[in-house]
């Protein structure tokens, strides 16, 4: 059953999914963990790197995988996914190369891209510890509203949301019309899946979440669903619910 967690503010929530993911770590030193990128998550990225390093955390026999990727941007370019986990996780751990899969944006092959992340991840078991943000349309990694529930990695036409609020990613003017992705099957079977969420920007993201009915029409509230689904706010996040849920 999912549970509902609220912080004073970004900094107590970001600390708190860092040592959600060092104990997570500590338990299975070879889990599978797959991390989203963005403005939420970067905080909570930093704090593991920093753990890691002051208490010894040992990261060299996970592996880590990308929930997803624009398509048509290189991996150098400083708006891309693959970009952000190195800048703030990978580097930082001494990740060696590999220790992770990530999602080709520049492929020539889409479905072969797509079979190889779910090939991966069907070889070592289903992911340990997601970590994925919410959506301003609800999407959770680039699974839009209407997502077959079913799906596995997969290639996204963008909402107009997405490409909107992602153009503040990138530094120079880029095409972002598609993405790849996990599928909606494949962050449901998640072992723990953590949700993050800051800001009142995100209040009425949130409110939808828990007090609409749950859909893929609106990604973000399958959370509800999950066998161990961790949605974690803080209190602007918060301030559009029902008082029974502040």
């Amino acid at each position: 059953m999912m549970q509902l967690k609220k912080f004073q503010d970004y900094t107590a929530l970001s600390t708190a999914a860092a040592a959600m993911i060092i104990e997570c770590v500590r338990k299975k030193p070879g889990a599978l963990l797959c991390f989203a990128t963005g403005d939420t998550p970067r905080l909570t990225y930093q704090l593991v790197a920093e753990i890691a390093k002051k208490e010894e955390v040992d990261f060299g026999n996970c592996f880590f995988i990308g929930l997803d990727e624009w398509l048509g941007i290189p991996p150098d370019n400083t708006g891309s996914c693959h970009h952000f986990l190195h800048q703030y996780l990978f580097i930082p751990l001494g990740i060696h190369p590999s220790q992770f899969q990530l999602f080709d944006g520049l492929t020539t092959n889409e479905d072969g891209e797509c079979e190889r992340m779910n090939r991966l991840i069907e070889k070592k078991g289903n992911i340990d510890f997601m970590v994925a943000g919410v959506g301003m349309n609800g999407h959770i990694g680039f699974n839009e509203p209407g997502t077959d529930m079913n799906s596995m990695a997969h290639v996204a036409v963008l909402d107009e949301t997405t490409r909107h609020v992602g153009k503040k990613y990138f530094q120079d003017e880029v095409p972002i019309s598609k993405g790849i992705t996990l599928g909606l099957k494949q962050v449901l079977q998640a072992e723990t899946l953590l949700m993050l969420a800051n800001g009142l920007k995100k209040a009425p993201v949130i409110k939808r979440t828990l007090e609409e009915e749950i859909s893929n029409s609106f990604p973000a509230s399958l959370i509800q669903q999950h066998k161990n689904g961790i949605l974690m706010i803080d209190t602007e996040a918060a301030s559009e619910l029902e008082t029974a849920q502040k």
